[in-house]
């Protein structure tokens, strides 16, 4: 097993791009979790552009299976006065697996701001108990810790699709956007609710906001929140939010995913 940290600590530089070696304990099937996969974009980028603005935002595109040795692509897009966008491919196999874009920007003075939307009611982590019963979920899931913090269970047949859960990193990151960022898809579609048995699901897309920088560092406790709001034809839509502890708001986002039965 290769834990987070030391995935990070291993991408290293191949001419244009940067190689990583991700092990199968993070496939979710049979490729890589979709949030370790953005993480090694994100990682690839700060690595290719040193002292990058804080991270805004993002969109992903998953477009193919990757497992083994990856390889990231990153460029820059533009690079302006305040604002940079850093793109990045991640190659396995020679194709593209992932397309990301990243917008990094300084803060500036505004007379505008608003507070983003709170969290639903939730329990603390401590009084939550795990989504998956033991030796049940993905292979990635071994490496967080993963409480449900609602009331609905994936495969519990309701009648609407709503997640809220818990997630950590199970063993010590080096706090910062990229370990946010690996955390922002660990929850399974929030249309697994609706389901009373387990389907091949695939994420097509994804994009977020991060509404606090200063406070992304991604090694504690977030409280994520999924609900679909469009399903049908195999494919589902849902809005993401991500909360620390305390109840501040981190990220919001939305997905597109397919889901196979």
């Amino acid at each position: 097993m290769a834990s987070f940290a030391s995935l990070m600590a291993g991408v290293v530089a191949d001419g244009d791009g940067w190689l990583a070696t991700p092990t199968d304990d993070w496939l979710q099937g049979r490729t890589l979790y979709g949030g370790l996969s953005a993480a090694l974009a994100l990682r690839a980028c700060e690595l290719a552009a040193p002292g990058l603005p804080p991270l805004r935002a993002g969109q992903i595109a998953y477009i193919g299976p990757a497992a083994g040795e990856v390889r990231m692509v990153p460029r820059t897009i533009r690079q302006g006065k305040s604002v940079a966008f850093m793109g990045c491919d991640l190659m396995a196999g020679g194709a593209v697996a992932l397309r990301a874009i990243f917008a990094f920007g300084g803060s500036r003075e505004s007379e505008f701001s608003a507070d983003a939307p709170p969290p639903p009611a939730f329990r603390p982590p401590d009084a939550c108990e795990p989504i998956w019963p033991a030796g049940m979920g993905p292979a990635f899931t071994g490496h967080l810790n993963q409480r449900l913090a609602g009331p609905l269970r994936p495969f519990s047949g309701a009648d609407r699709g709503d997640l809220l859960v818990w997630v950590r990193h199970a063993e010590p990151v080096t706090p910062g956007p990229v370990a946010l960022v690996a955390m922002g898809d660990a929850l399974p579609p929030a249309s697994f609710t609706r389901l009373t048995r387990p389907a091949m699901i695939s994420t097509m897309t994804w994009s977020f906001d991060l509404f606090d920088p200063a406070h992304a560092d991604g090694s504690g406790w977030l409280l994520l929140h999924s609900r679909d709001d469009g399903v049908g034809e195999g494919y589902a839509g849902q809005e993401m939010g991500m909360w620390d502890e305390t109840g501040r708001p981190l990220m919001r986002g939305r997905q597109s995913v397919a889901i196979y039965g």
